[in-house]
């Protein structure tokens, strides 16, 4: 069986390098594109056979949403896996909505991408077999399949509960207008300066955040984070 089409639609280039990689070296799928706004998104879209599309919803010309939304009314036989930093509720609804067949919040691994792929493969095999279901719990199991099995792995050393601490506080600065440095983070946070900065440092490598130097005091400037 030939490899799925995939475009990866990512307006951060480190991000789109990344997710790129990390397709590529899963058995059974090859990025066909990679697109940074949507309307290179829907350019590609027709130039190429795509089968999934993965999609960062906040691109500089347009919401994901939309881009599900246009995919929807044109009938085109392709697939949407959110890959995405939007956590607002209502994008998760409206995804939703739109048939996603899953939503993968950033910052993630390689591994945890591949997990979410390998199960997309499955949710296809079954939802494109001929014939009928056997009954409920064969239908249950086919909605089901497009899930991974297990809970979204993080690299060594990072734990879900302080990563999440760290974005929270991290967005909420930036709502406000601030950045957080690593010693205010750990301070909101209740961990240790080294600490904050390894999360921090993370959220910047995978391109949810922007670190940038902070002027102002004397000696070296201190580096502060802001979502993107």
């Amino acid at each position: 069986m030939s490899d799925l089409q995939v475009l990866v639609v990512e307006d951060e280039p480190v991000a789109a390098d990344a997710h790129r990689a990390y397709v590529d070296r899963t058995p059974g799928f090859s990025v066909v594109a990679v697109a940074g706004t949507g309307a290179a998104a829907w350019e590609a879209l027709s130039r190429h056979h795509v089968d999934l599309v993965l999609l960062d919803m906040n691109l500089p010309d347009t919401h994901g949403i939309e881009l599900c939304r246009r995919l929807r009314a044109s009938g085109r036989d392709v697939d949407v896996l959110a890959v995405t930093s939007a956590r607002e509720l209502v994008t998760v609804r409206a995804a939703a909505a739109h048939g996603v067949v899953g939503y993968l919040l950033k910052p993630f691994s390689q591994a945890a991408l591949r997990d979410r792929l390998t199960a997309y493969l499955d949710y296809r095999a079954q939802v494109r077999a001929e014939g009928d279901v056997a009954g409920q719990d064969a239908v249950d199991r086919v909605l089901e399949a497009a899930r991974p099995a297990r809970p979204a792995p993080l690299p060594k050393g990072l734990a879900r509960e302080t990563l999440d601490a760290v974005v929270t506080a991290v967005r909420a600065a930036t709502r406000e207008g601030e950045g957080l440095s690593a010693a205010g983070t750990a301070e909101l946070i209740g961990a240790s300066r080294i600490t904050a900065r390894r999360y921090l440092e993370h959220l910047a490598d995978t391109g949810v955040v922007v670190r940038a130097p902070r002027y102002g005091g004397t000696g070296r400037p201190e580096l502060e984070y802001r979502w993107r």
